[in-house]
């Protein structure tokens, strides 16, 4: 949810869980995950812990600054800022710098490629920016990462995670044309009568500019992009907002405010999911780099009272 909530910590956890169980595991980012300092806040960092077993995905650059021993298994044709990803294996326990590939369909090729090698579960790092491996077309469960970071007291943090644990639990909607939405790239379609209709309109940015062709197939509206803010507050200013249900992808695109979406819902329209994620656990930092220092059993309690998933400190778990 923030830089600094102790998402590598939570990382480094899993993995040396993870690794006890003889499971062969691979490692992963969306983004970069293993510097021994912020980039942009420059405060330290805990670096990766990899397992001799395992394998790991890194960009070239970040390869050469490896501290363990392993073996490459294949080296990518595309190109990243940081060089061709490097798949290999390691085969003496050691800290890396990970990095993987930027887009989310890269990603799930790189699983794919993954379990052909023989990896029993591949584990994605993520990042604030990019919440795309979370999509549950790219992986299986997700852990959600709070803390400090984003504020300094617990009520403030309790009210943050909740929303975004909200959108992780929205309902499904079922249609027998689910298959073919989530291949969709782009557009706006209406569901109506079982049947699927492309609207001609180019972005949802222009719903204004096209209410007469809006509502015309029915008030139950697909959009295949991210879900903002603009878009709800102008359908709920509609006369057919009573009857709108509004459908994404899955949680990762939505990208809107607790007010708005608060506000639309209580106008009478509603919000679906064609694919709902699996949140396993919420793994909190009780401090933050600006030096908040919180009570972690309270902030650990307050958190459980409003999210129905287990809600751990590593930290905590190995004292």
């Amino acid at each position: 949810m923030a830089k600094n909530t102790g998402k590598t910590v939570c990382l480094n956890y899993v993995l040396e869980q993870l690794q006890k169980t003889g499971k062969v595991l691979a490692v992963t980012s969306i983004g970069i995950d293993g510097e021994q300092k912020d980039q942009v806040t420059q405060t330290e960092k805990p670096e990766v812990t990899l397992y001799e077993g395992s394998f790991f995905v890194t960009s070239e650059h970040y390869y050469r600054q490896r501290r363990l021993l392993s073996e490459i298994y294949d080296i990518s044709e595309e190109m990243t800022s940081m060089g061709r990803l490097v798949i290999a294996k390691v085969l003496q326990t050691g800290k890396a710098i990970i990095a993987g590939p930027a887009s989310a369909v890269r990603m799930k090729a790189l699983i794919d490629r993954m379990a052909a090698l023989g990896a029993d579960m591949t584990i994605v790092d993520g990042a604030l920016s990019r919440r795309s491996p979370a999509a549950p077309s790219i992986t299986d469960g997700l852990i959600l990462s709070t803390g400090a970071a984003i504020a300094p007291d617990i009520p403030t943090i309790v009210d943050k995670t909740r929303f975004v644990y909200r959108m992780t639990q929205l309902p499904e909607y079922e249609t027998p044309h689910r298959e073919s939405l989530l291949l969709s790239e782009s557009g706006i379609y209406t569901l109506h009568d079982g049947e699927v209709t492309r609207l001609p309109i180019a972005s949802p940015l222009l719903f204004s500019k096209n209410k007469e062709i809006l509502f015309q197939h029915g008030a139950t509206l697909f959009i295949s992009g991210i879900l903002t803010d603009s878009i709800l507050e102008y359908l709920r200013t509609q006369p057919e907002i009573k009857q709108t249900a509004l459908i994404v992808k899955d949680f990762t695109k939505i990208f809107v405010t607790p007010f708005v979406l608060n506000s639309y819902l209580q106008k009478g329209g509603s919000l679906y999911v064609l694919q709902k994620p699996n949140l396993t656990a919420v793994c909190v930092n009780p401090t933050s780099p600006m030096g908040a220092r919180l009570d972690s059993k309270a902030l650990q309690d307050a958190l459980q009272q409003v999210i129905h998933v287990p809600v751990y400190d590593v930290k905590m778990l190995e004292s």
